[in-house]
């Protein structure tokens, strides 16, 4: 890859990592100076830029042309004077090529590890799962198939295996998406029969099955494209056969993939499909002190703030992700020294539904609950099963399903770790009750007053 088709793609990448505004400040005036065997040295326009860039963003840098290169690089930062200081050799415009890449090529983002991966009760699982696949491939749930909604991990825990059996032993790890092995393929298609095309043919399935662990994302996608999921049958075959590990990330479970072959969906099931479910409260704010972990407001806010981000991002990772982006953003701007409530709903009043915040959490509704018939949080939460306690907890689970969007997994797991049965039960007995009860009907919609 030529040098400048590399800050190109590097520029790209930091795009799809920042928002528009920090990207603005930070990058857009960013300059290339040269790259040698293990340095990249940037021009930058002022004395912030370089102190900004280097506190806050050099990991990501360096991390983000190791995706791009497989070259771990140091990075410094230099104004005009500091770079005519130096006496490079035509500073101005010669830039080196990086060195051709002779290690195999993965894919992966390094930035994706275990250690870096927060775990709670609705991803421990399949975070488990995992580390036993990266410490045996071949020999334990092979295919390791991850499923959840977009945005809840999936992607950092497959990666998270690849780096650590990359990082631990000589295998061969690829990691690729659904729509890159379709395009991979389909290329086959386009080149005129010939020694082309056979040559393109080798090279795919050299790609693809001279490997030890292949990590497919997105399965899903190929739905519809019945040649590349015949295609993906016999790599899929050809790679179990030799007790190669093999890890699928979809949106859906194998059984919810109707559109997909029975043969693929029935492989799916061979080894271990493992869901994820959207974070609870206690993870997302376990996930947001890690988010903001050695970064310039890591020291800033207090748990009001961590806990009113947590409550206002109840979907997914990437949400709390442009979340803490854009109060960095603003903060970068305000420069405050100390980022409190108030400052935090001015930064974030347009970018997060503040209501979420307000009425529709599990959190909220236990503490609307409790505080309506007196008693505690703690009490709808523990194993206490006097009639009073019962009716309350199951008023709150009750409330829980009918207010938010949460599952009911998720539901059992806040009310002391209870089944997804228990819940239902409650549920059940609640409707039954609602339809005769003219005291409880009345005692919902005081609950939920108080909640709006």
């Amino acid at each position: 890859m030529k040098t400048e088709d590399l800050f190109d793609q590097f520029l790209m990448e930091i795009a799809g990592q920042v928002t528009p505004s920090l990207y603005g400040v930070w990058f857009s005036k960013l300059k290339l100076v040269s790259i040698t065997d293990n340095l990249i040295t940037f021009k930058v326009p002022m004395p912030i830029h370089k102190t900004y860039l280097k506190n806050n963003y050099d990991t990501i840098i360096k991390e983000t042309f190791y995706s791009l290169t497989g070259i771990k690089y140091n990075v410094e930062y230099l104004l005009e004077e500091e770079l005519e200081n130096k006496k490079q050799e035509e500073i101005t415009n010669v830039i080196e090529e990086p060195p051709e890449k002779i290690m195999w090529k993965t894919n992966l983002n390094p930035k994706y590890t275990f250690d870096n991966y927060v775990v709670g009760d609705t991803n421990r699982l399949a975070f488990v799962a995992a580390q036993a696949v990266a410490k045996n491939p071949g020999e334990i749930h092979n295919p390791l198939f991850i499923y959840g909604r977009s945005g809840l991990g999936k992607t950092h825990l497959m990666q998270a295996i690849g780096n650590y059996i990359a990082q631990n032993s000589n295998l061969k790890v690829i990691y690729t998406t659904s729509n890159e092995f379709m395009s991979d393929f389909t290329g086959i298609a386009t080149i005129d029969k010939g020694v082309d095309s056979m040559n393109y043919a080798n090279e795919f399935k050299n790609k693809y099955r001279n490997v030890d662990v292949l990590i497919i994302d997105d399965i899903q996608f190929l739905v519809g494209a019945e040649k590349t999921q015949n295609e993906f049958f016999h790599t899929f075959n050809e790679l179990h056969q030799a007790n190669k590990q093999i890890i699928i990330s979809s949106d859906k479970s194998p059984d919810d993939l109707k559109k997909i072959e029975d043969r693929l969906r029935s492989r799916f099931m061979w080894g271990l499909p493992v869901d994820i479910y959207p974070p609870d409260f206690n993870l997302r704010c376990e996930i947001i002190k890690a988010k903001i972990k050695n970064t310039s407001i890591e020291n800033k806010l207090n748990n009001d703030v961590i806990e009113y981000i947590a409550n206002a991002c109840v979907n997914d990772v990437r949400h709390i992700e442009g979340t803490i982006n854009r109060l960095l953003a603003y903060t970068a701007m305000m420069v405050p020294d100390k980022i409190t409530l108030d400052f935090a709903v001015e930064a974030l009043k347009d970018y997060v539904n503040t209501n979420i915040f307000i009425n529709n959490t599990i959190a909220s509704i236990q503490k609307a609950v409790a505080d309506y018939f007196n008693i505690t949080v703690e009490d709808l939460k523990s194993k206490k099963k006097n009639n009073m306690i019962v009716k309350c907890r199951n008023i709150a689970m009750y409330l829980c399903r009918m207010e938010t969007e949460e599952n009911l997994m998720k539901i059992g797991l806040e009310f002391g770790g209870r089944d997804h049965s228990t819940v239902s039960i409650a549920l059940e007995k609640m409707t039954k009750s609602l339809k005769t009860d003219e005291n409880l009907n009345k005692m919902l919609e005081e609950i939920k007053g108080k909640l709006k």
